[in-house]
């Protein structure tokens, strides 16, 4: 398990799914985690399971600049700095192309786009002080293998693929690195329990659907020094499904 002792990280969208999983894993390895959250009283819940030695909360609406600032300012007043920014906040819409509207589209990128770009502003100005910082953005396989009715939603994931790597080529004189993991179907108890989906993952190389701690652990990987020769990569978790099936 990689070593993250003493580390300071925030995770955005932490206080279920993929982000609390990521959340318990990076505090298990070790870290203090902002649990960042829109309800401040979800976020306070999760600390609580995690326990206060290795989490506590924050208020943090993605889309809104001033919950940025004002979560940034609290770790570092309170820590002195952060060492690792996780953002995993996002939304997923499934629409048709032509039933897909321009408020669909635009909620769509307030959070998986814009959400990630001003988080990622707010914790430059610290990590370039400190010469050293991880930022590890929880993208999709939806980047490069797009599925049907989901125009809206890969393209800006594919966004965040572009910004990724051109702010790694610009951070990285600062110390700073910038990676991406690419979940695939990951079961975070809202995929549909039949028989054809069941039977679909039987098929995947792996022969699983993911779980939420595989994500937790490629993230865990970006965030420790083991990948401190490692920007601008991305992390694909999806059991081998862009690969194909082994379906007969």
């Amino acid at each position: 398990m990689p070593d993250l002792n003493n580390q300071i990280v925030l995770v955005t969208g932490a206080n279920r799914g993929q982000g609390k999983a990521i959340a318990e894993h990076l505090a298990s390895s070790g870290a203090m985690v902002g649990i960042g959250a829109r309800d401040y009283d979800d976020a306070a819940e999760t600390s609580d399971i995690i326990g206060e030695d290795h989490a506590f909360p924050v208020q943090l609406d993605v889309t809104k600049e001033s919950d940025w600032k004002s979560a940034v300012d609290k770790i570092i007043n309170q820590f002195g700095r952060i060492d690792v920014l996780v953002n995993n906040a996002g939304v997923f819409k499934r629409k048709s192309f032509s039933e897909t509207s321009l408020e669909d589209y635009q909620q769509l990128i307030n959070v998986n786009q814009l959400g990630v770009f001003m988080g990622m502003q707010a914790v430059i100005p610290h990590m370039e002080k400190q010469r050293k910082g991880s930022i590890i953005n929880n993208v999709s396989i939806s980047s490069f293998a797009p599925i049907s009715r989901s125009s809206a939603y890969a393209a800006t994931k594919s966004a965040v693929v572009a910004m990724s790597k051109a702010a790694a080529v610009e951070l990285g004189q600062h110390g700073i690195r910038v990676n991406m993991v690419h979940p695939g179907a990951i079961d975070t108890g809202m995929m549909p329990d039949n028989e054809d989906t069941l039977s679909y993952y039987d098929s995947v190389p792996l022969g699983r659907i993911g779980k939420p701690v595989d994500i937790a652990k490629a993230v865990a990987f970006l965030a420790s020094d083991d990948s401190d020769y490692c920007t601008g990569a991305e992390i694909v978790v999806d059991g081998g499904m862009t690969l194909g099936t082994d379906d007969e």
